[in-house]
């Protein structure tokens, strides 16, 4: 025979049905409620961990039009981003230079500080920024204002004689340069 349970003050407790009962109810509440929160907690979480997908390459033109240029020249280009099933095609700004060195580059034509379009100024001789004043050299190198870094260089490259660019975002207002997008 086993001994009687007993509660902490020792006394005998009675197992009913209902108490039976209760407890399975409790039990299965807290597992549909774990089961039903799994949803809501990836919906809440998504936005940390998701990444979109890397922008395609965009043609600019033919790499003979900038072997032998001496000012920026400004290109509009499509930039086609794919996110799940949504295609987002956007028209942006570019500008193709040379550097110091002689090598040809694309700069974005986004302002690092606050995000206004630098326009190149030829009675000036570098880019300027319409909306704070910062200013930068043919290279795109920061010369003055509130700009925390140069200008973006973006990633390009030569593909059957044709010069093409991955166009990205990057964070603003931070002295390194970060991609966000």
């Amino acid at each position: 025979m086993t001994p009687p349970i007993t509660d902490a003050t020792g006394a005998p407790t009675q197992h009913t049905r209902r108490s039976y009962l209760g407890w399975l109810l409790g039990l299965c509440s807290a597992g549909v409620s774990a089961i039903l929160a799994v949803p809501l907690i990836r919906f809440a979480l998504y936005p940390l961990t998701a990444k979109t997908t890397e922008t395609k390459w965009s043609d600019i033109g033919p790499s003979a039009d900038f072997q032998e240029i001496t000012t920026p020249i400004q290109r509009l280009i499509n930039v086609e981003q794919v996110d799940g099933w949504r295609k987002q095609i956007s028209d942006k700004v570019v500008y193709v230079t040379k550097t110091t060195g002689g090598e040809t580059c694309v700069l974005s034509s986004v302002c690092p500080h606050l995000g206004c379009s630098v326009q190149w100024a030829v009675a000036q001789h570098q880019f300027v920024c319409p909306c704070h004043g910062a200013t930068f050299g043919i290279d795109g190198a920061r010369l003055g204002g509130p700009a925390p870094r140069a200008m973006d260089r973006l990633d390009s490259k030569v593909e059957a004689d044709r010069l093409i660019v991955r166009y990205r975002y990057f964070r603003q207002l931070v002295p390194g340069k970060e991609v966000i997008g």
